[in-house]
């Protein structure tokens, strides 16, 4: 062993300690690796930064800019309640997700697959009662295991299609993978939507934690391309009911109807009062293509919110304290419309029913208001009123136009990419800026929807992997392991080239390990006299099975920070996974390409 190669690994030993440590943030002990291979020869001070141009971060930044868009326009929820089972318990629904993603990801770059399902996914996890990390850990080792089906799913089926070429054969066809790609894959997903997620920590997002707000009253008014119009109240209140809303009132013509028969029929024009949780009101709108009564109703004179830069609207939940100026007082006293430009949307007075309509209802200490307006102008609002703003929270309220658009942009970025017209980086790029030109992203919110310690830790880990391959560490440490565990054996050898693989691709990119592996395990299969296909696809099963750090794939990564995971804690579902994958890759393997 080099000096290089000696300093190199012990810097990886001491990240990866840290790491599973987890005392300082991942993003800090990365940046700590960077530097200190900088310091000692090994990484260029020049390209000491250039982890931040790569693709795979150019990439990562840009699919969770596009997933905000799905989010907020109101795209994910049209998408799941098409294409997952509604009612479905945990295992089906989290089957279902990842063999979607699964499927996807054999003919699409697999981190546009994980882009399209992660907003559904943390939907899903919201119905199923579950932390956000549980079912997105799952989606993104759905989408690495389809990856593996299809020569075009994963970059290391292509490299080992090219080494298998330069050897002097022909490439693997595009679907020479899906035998013991297909077969993995879906002994990998079987395994984990039966029983694998409840190995995956329930862990919060950092800053997201919960709050109970008890049920928003609000008023909703029926347009006239809604479907709730000419539908009956009682079947209106069914559909209602999965959103956990329900109608305590209607208006129509200015008359209030405080306890409406079930018989009674929804008419266009008509005002209904709802009753929901913060996180069923943009359910419940989505369902009947219903609007909050207060959107797009200016009153004249008032500066109308919807004129106003969309990128300036936003949603914000306060609380009413006991000495507030509002305490008594109504919407109606207060103008807000016509001094503020702000609109109530919803209020929550929890255990108390108020039989006023929502514009003349008189605020209480402790009441939660729903507002919508200017940042800026909701900020001077609440300081002068002295309102506790809550903690932010999604409050997705749909649009369809805007949904269809940020689907559009979405499907375009990953058709450049899946189809090769541009690389995936390029394709995501030019997807968020159309985002940003459309407002399907506002622009003031491109560069919040990014998870920036996610990003310093992929791009100060990138250099550190480059040195592990540029010192040789990456293939002394394979060819080490080869030749002192196989001692001649091809069976042992061929597991070997697996599990070392495997391992390889837990702590660099998998496409490097890949094209490290490939000459390794040619190298053994010409040693051992054996078909060189086998060794071949050992490595392209191993390449795309990085499941024990969130640095192995970049669907790993995106997942870092909106499951609120550690570095530690992908291992617990991600070693038994690997175990599976190896006992169903090798036998097949021996079957499909004989030695």
């Amino acid at each position: 062993m080099t000096q290089d190669q000696g300093l190199i690994t012990a810097i990886l030993v001491a990240t990866v300690a840290l790491f599973l440590w987890g005392r300082f943030r991942h993003d800090m002990v990365a940046l700590a690796a960077l530097l200190a291979a900088t310091l000692v020869g090994l990484v260029p001070g020049s390209a000491a930064f250039a982890g931040f141009g790569h693709p795979a971060v150019i990439t990562v930044a840009c699919v969770l800019v596009l997933s905000r868009g799905l989010q907020t326009t109101g795209a994910v929820d049209i998408l799941a309640r098409r294409l997952l089972p509604a009612t479905a318990g945990r295992t089906v629904s989290l089957a279902a997700l990842m063999g979607l993603g699964a499927a996807l990801s054999g003919f699409m770059n697999n981190v546009g697959a994980m882009a399209l399902l992660m907003p559904v996914a943390v939907q899903l996890a919201g119905r199923l009662d579950l932390t956000p990390g549980q079912v997105l850990m799952p989606l993104a080792f759905g989408t690495i295991l389809g990856g593996m089906t299809t020569l075009v799913g994963t970059p290391p089926n292509l490299i080992v299609a090219g080494f298998r070429a330069e050897a002097g054969g022909t490439a693997f066809g595009m679907f020479d993978f899906t035998p013991v790609g297909l077969a993995v894959a879906v002994a990998g997903v079987a395994f984990v939507a039966l029983l694998g997620w409840r190995l995956v920590p329930a862990r919060r997002p950092a800053g997201r934690e919960e709050f109970e707000t008890g049920a928003y009253l609000t008023e909703v008014r029926v347009p006239e391309k809604s479907r709730a119009s000419g539908m009956r109240l009682a079947h209106l209140e069914n559909e209602l009911e999965g959103a956990g809303a329900q109608v305590v009132g209607l208006v129509r013509n200015d008359v209030r109807i405080s306890a409406p028969r079930g018989s009674r029929m929804i008419l266009t024009g008509d005002i209904l009062l709802l009753e929901a949780e913060a996180e069923g009101l943009g359910e419940a709108l989505a369902k009947l293509g219903l609007t909050l009564g207060e959107q797009g109703s200016s009153s004249k004179g008032a500066p109308d919110t919807e004129a106003a830069s969309r990128d300036e609207i936003v949603l914000r939940e306060y609380v009413v304290r006991a000495e507030s100026n509002l305490v008594g007082r109504s919407a109606k006293d207060m103008a807000l419309r016509t001094r503020y430009g702000l609109n109530l949307l919803a209020v929550s007075r929890e255990g108390r029913r108020s039989q006023a309509r929502l514009r003349t209802m008189r605020l209480q200490s402790g009441d939660l208001l729903l507002m919508q307006g200017p940042a800026e102008v909701l900020a001077d609002f609440s300081s002068e009123n002295n309102c506790v703003p809550l903690a932010e929270r999604e409050l997705r309220l749909p649009d369809r136009r805007q949904a269809a658009l940020a689907a559009v942009i979405m499907v375009g970025a990953v058709g450049l990419a899946a189809f090769g017209i541009l690389p995936a980086a390029v394709a995501f790029a030019l997807g968020v800026l159309v985002s940003m030109v459309a407002r399907t992203v506002p622009p003031t919110s491109v560069y919040t929807a990014i998870d920036w310690p996610v990003i310093v830790l992929l791009a100060a880990l990138i250099p550190v992997a480059g040195a592990m391959q540029t010192t040789g560490a990456a293939e002394l440490l394979a060819r080490f392991l080869v030749d002192t565990v196989a001692q001649g054996q091809p069976v042992v050898a061929l597991a070997v080239v697996l599990v070392v693989t495997m391992f390889l691709s837990d702590v660099m990119n998998n496409a490097a390990t890949a094209a490290v592996m490939c000459p390794i395990a040619l190298g053994i299969a010409g040693a051992l006299g054996v078909n060189p296909d086998s060794f071949l696809m050992a490595v392209a099963i191993g390449a795309s099975c990085a499941f024990l750090t969130p640095i192995g794939h970049q669907n790993n990564t995106l997942i870092l920070g909106p499951g609120g995971f550690g570095f530690g804690d992908y291992w617990r579902l991600g070693l038994p996974l690997e175990a599976l994958v190896v006992v169903v890759s090798l036998p097949l393997l021996l079957w499909v390409w004989p030695l």
